[in-house]
């Protein structure tokens, strides 16, 4: 991969990492989201920086003796060397190259020595005649330019991380965080140290390409020594999950392997790719652990049968039921008294309308009888049923509802995540009570539609009867004429020959017929009319039932669907973030 393909490479890390960081927010460990964000950061800033010069820092315990390391490579006296412990309070750099002024600024490195261009050390000293006896000396004086580093390195003698001063551990902890390369250097007796490993390096899991282990003091050990600790230095590197950093030898008193680490720093120098590879190697352990917390089950997206039994649930709670049983019955009765036989209408008026009851009718009737008038009815988030929405008992049965839906909608997710839903959940439980009513209230009932068949059969019915009373009263006007023997009433007759078939010829008095005719079929009309109220009934709740479910759906939708959708689709946001900038 190029430099510029690495470099967008890890803006895209960097980017989905950000995202990552954003989604869980509030919902994910807030030290672990702090430490991504630190990781966005310095990649930004380092970004904004030199890409020219690669920051190499040199790490180790007290008198593991990187000063003497950063003397060796340096070709010059650079560290002070001493016996007092710790030696190294502060970080003292030493730059190949110009630029670099900003970038040690953002590492906070005030001690600089610029290494100058000249010979290097494999070159002779230009001729000095009268001062041969002091050429040593000048040559241990001068800053020299070592064979094979140029320009592009800034190498930076850290505090001791194990120093018993805090302030020296801090300056040590931030520079291991924003170097490019780092240079561990353990001695033959701390290279075992449980501090170093589990402190700094089991922590750089995965850093392995910026990592470099120098064991320094190898003079002091024979060459089967220095083999068998550098295989038991390697053995603890791979354990610590570096597996393919760099381990050598070293000895910064005799030169025993400064050339080799010398060269590792100049091909890093020179490829100016450490930087990169570090940021890399920090947002893919970054977006590891935020990956590793939100679980390694992906949560399991609620279906049909979830939502249904949801809005199931929160239909009992509302008493959606109940107002379809009492559309259904507010129908049949306004039926009959429309099209029942006038007669027996009156019956029907002292029962009850039941969805007045409920205080669920606002036709014009319903307006006058319960007082509501036009302006209660546009404003219907004044008005309240009489559904018995608010008791404990259909709070539980909605908390549980939701509960069931939580959990279903979670599985698989992390504990963290998890209670950031159920504390959304419960603060739908809290307003489900109202917004139900109000969904209720606020659906079209058709109570005060009346099909135009009621007009036509309550007419019939009137005529009927009015036949059937004209031919009671000639009855009984031919009673009571017969009574006084008075002279009788004509009265016609409707002749039906029967010879045909069979029988004779059947007389019919007209009133008799008026009378009997009227009643029997007023009655028929009324049991029809019944039967299809009935029909009629049931189609008006099933269309009621239907606006009612869309309704509590909405509400489902608007105070638990959404905000735990919402959830849900950021833990997927941040799990596909982090496997992006994880790679």
């Amino acid at each position: 991969m190029s430099r510029a393909d690495a470099r967008i490479d890890l803006t895209d890390r960097t980017a989905a990492l950000d995202t990552a960081v954003r989604a869980a927010t509030g919902r994910l460990d807030t030290a672990m989201l702090d430490d991504a964000r630190a990781v966005v950061s310095r990649a930004r800033e380092r970004g904004g920086l030199s890409a020219e010069h690669t920051v190499v820092a040199l790490a180790g315990a007290t008198g593991s003796g990187k000063s003497s390391v950063l003397n060796a490579v340096s070709g010059t006296d650079v560290a002070t060397v001493g016996v007092r412990r710790p030696t190294t309070s502060h970080p003292v750099a030493v730059v190949w190259g110009d630029g670099a002024g900003p970038l040690l600024d953002w590492l906070e490195v005030r001690r600089r020595h610029e290494m100058p261009a000249g010979p290097a050390d494999d070159e002779p000293d230009p001729p000095d005649p009268g001062r041969s006896s002091r050429r040593g000396l000048a040559r241990l004086r001068r800053p020299r330019t070592p064979a094979g580093i140029t320009t592009g390195l800034v190498l930076i003698d850290l505090p001791d991380h194990d120093s018993v001063v805090t302030e020296h551990r801090v300056r040590a902890e931030r520079l291991v965080e924003r170097a490019d390369l780092l240079v561990w250097v353990v001695d033959p007796q701390k290279y075992a140290d449980a501090a170093l490993h589990e402190g700094f390096l089991r922590p750089l899991a995965g850093h392995a390409e910026v990592v470099v282990v120098v064991l320094n003091q190898a003079d002091r050990l024979s060459a089967a020594e220095t083999d068998a600790m550098l295989a038991d230095l390697r053995r603890l590197v791979v354990a610590d999950g570096l597996d393919g950093a760099r381990v050598l030898a070293l000895s910064a008193r005799t030169g025993q392997g400064v050339d080799q680490l010398r060269g590792l720093l100049a091909e890093a120098a020179a490829r100016r790719e450490a930087a990169t590879a570090r940021l890399t190697a920090d947002a893919r352990a970054a977006a590891r652990v935020i990956a590793d917390a939100t679980g390694s089950t992906p949560p399991h997206r609620a279906g049909e049968r979830a939502a249904a039994g949801l809005v199931d649930a929160l239909e009992d709670a509302a008493g959606v039921p109940t107002v379809v049983d009492a559309v259904a019955r507010t129908h049949r009765r306004d039926a009959h008294l429309a099209t029942g036989w006038p007669v027996t209408r009156w019956v029907s008026r002292l029962r009850r309308d039941p969805l007045r009851r409920l205080g669920l009718r606002r036709d014009a009737v319903g307006a006058a009888g319960s007082g509501r008038g036009k302006d209660a009815d546009d404003r219907r988030d004044l008005l309240r049923s009489s559904l018995p929405t608010a008791t404990p008992a259909v709070r539980a049965t909605a908390a549980s509802a939701v509960r069931r839906y939580v959990d279903e909608v979670t599985e698989g997710a992390p504990e963290s995540w998890v209670l950031v839903v159920r504390g959304r959940a419960q603060d739908a439980v809290d307003r489900l009570p109202a917004e139900l009513d109000q969904a209720v209230v606020g659906t079209r009932l058709e109570a005060a539609r009346r099909p135009g068949w009621w007009t036509f059969a309550g007419a019939l019915q009137w005529l009927l009867l009015a036949v059937a009373v004209v031919g009671l009263g000639w009855l009984a006007l031919g009673a009571v004429l017969e009574y006084f023997r008075l002279p009788p009433l004509v009265v016609p007759v409707l002749t039906v020959d029967l010879t045909g078939s069979g029988g004779g010829v059947l007389e019919l008095p007209w009133p008799t017929l008026l009378a009997l005719g009227g009643l029997l079929l007023g009655l028929v009309l009324a049991l029809l009319a019944r039967a299809a109220s009935a029909w009629g009934s049931r189609r008006r709740a099933s269309r009621v039932r239907r606006r009612l479910r869309e309704a509590v759906s909405g509400v489902a939708d608007r105070l638990v669907r959404g905000p735990v959708g919402d959830e849900v689709g950021a833990l997927a946001r941040c799990r596909a973030a982090a496997s992006i900038a994880a790679g």
